[in-house]
C-alpha cells in the first residue's frame, strides 16, 4: 500500500508512520521544514515532502493508494487565530482533497476530533458518532466544519472517505506541555504538580491504539465510494482525570505531590468526553481496565 501522511512529524503522525513502515507500505509524508523528523525511534525515513500544505501538488499525490490527513492548525498546545483554523483545516484542507481526487486517489482518512462534539457530549453516557456538533471553541469549531466539508465532498466526488475522531491521545513523543508529558516531568524530577480538582470524566487512549486505528482505516474493505463514514477512536474506558493521574503518579514512583484542585477549570470545559466505540474501530483501538491506561 503507498500512503501519502500529512502531519507527518506530529505526534500521532510519527507513530502511524513508524507502523506503516514497519509494515512494509510505502510511505510519502508532509513536514514544513527539512529540521522536523519523526517523534519515534526508527530505522527507516519516509519519502519526505518538505513545504506547507497548501503548496502540495497534484504531481505530489500521485501514484498513493490512500491520503490520511493528519495536519490542522491549533492542535494542543497550539494556539491559532480563527482565521488561520478556517484557512489551514477547512479551506487548504479541502484544496488538498480536491487535489487528491484530481491525482487519482480513491481514499481519504481524515483525522477528526472529539472536541466536535463539545456540549453535546454531556447529553450522552457515550457518544454517537452522529451525536449533534456543539463545538466550544474556535479550534473544534473548525474542525467540525471541516468535518461537514469532507462529508459534502466525498459524496459529490464519490471517493471513499472516513473521518477519525480519536479521544484524548496520550504517548510517548506528545509535545511536553500535554497534561501526560507534563505530569511525567513532574514525576521524574521529583516536584509537585498542580491540576484541576481533576472531575473530568475522558477516554484517555494510547498512541499506539490511535496509530492502528488510522493503519486499518487506510486498507480494510468495505468502504464505498461517496458514503463517507465518521467513526469515534478510543477505549470505551471512562476514567476521571484525577484517577488518570493518581494511577500515573504512582507508576512513575514520583516524590512530589498532586496539587489537586490547585488550578481551575477552563472556560467552556466540557465534563464528560466518552465514545461509544463502534465494533469495526473497537477490534483494532478498544480496550479495557488498566490497558487503557498504557501508551
Amino acid at each position: 500500500m503507498r500512503l501519502f501522511v500529512t502531519g507527518g512529524t506530529g505526534f500521532i503522525g510519527s507513530h502511524l508512520i513508524t507502523m506503516a513502515l514497519g509494515a512494509g507500505h510505502a510511505v510519502r509524508a508532509l513536514r514544513r521544514s527539512s529540521n522536523s523528523r519523526l517523534r519515534t525511534s526508527t530505522d527507516r525515513e519516509p519519502e519526505w515532502i518538505t513545504k506547507g500544505m497548501a503548496d502540495i501538488t497534484v504531481g505530489d499525490l500521485r501514484e498513493t493508494d490512500v491520503l490520511v490527513h493528519l495536519a490542522a492548525a491549533g492542535v494542543s498546545p497550539q494556539q491559532a487565530t480563527w482565521a488561520t483554523l478556517f484557512r489551514t483545516n477547512v479551506l487548504d484542507s479541502l484544496e488538498l482533497w480536491r487535489k487528491a481526487a484530481e491525482a487519482g486517489i480513491r481514499r481519504l482518512v481524515v483525522c477528526g476530533s472529539c472536541f466536535e462534539y463539545g456540549r453535546s457530549a454531556e447529553r450522552y453516557e457515550f457518544i454517537p458518532a452522529n451525536a449533534p456538533l456543539e463545538p466550544t471553541n474556535a479550534y473544534a469549531a473548525s474542525k467540525a466544519s471541516a468535518t461537514m466539508a469532507a462529508l459534502a465532498f466525498a459524496v459529490e466526488t464519490r471517493v471513499e472517505l472516513l473521518v477519525l475522531r480519536p479521544f484524548h491521545v496520550f504517548g510517548e513523543g506528545q509535545h511536553e506541555a500535554n497534561f501526560w508529558p507534563a505530569l511525567k516531568e513532574a514525576a521524574a524530577s521529583g516536584g509537585d504538580y498542580r491540576m484541576t480538582p481533576g472531575e473530568q470524566v475522558r477516554d484517555f487512549t494510547p498512541v499506539s491504539m490511535v496509530a492502528r486505528a488510522f493503519m486499518h482505516a487506510a486498507q480494510r474493505p468495505g468502504l464505498q465510494p461517496g458514503l463517507p463514514r465518521i467513526e469515534n477512536v478510543g477505549t470505551g474506558n471512562p476514567q476521571a482525570l484525577r484517577a488518570f493521574a493518581e494511577y500515573w503518579w504512582k507508576k512513575l514512583d514520583a516524590r512530589g505531590r498532586l496539587l489537586v484542585g490547585a488550578l481551575p477549570y477552563r472556560t467552556g470545559e466540557v465534563m464528560r468526553y466518552v465514545p461509544e466505540v463502534t465494533e469495526e474501530v473497537g477490534n483494532h483501538s478498544g480496550a479495557k481496565g488498566s490497558d487503557a491506561l498504557r501508551p
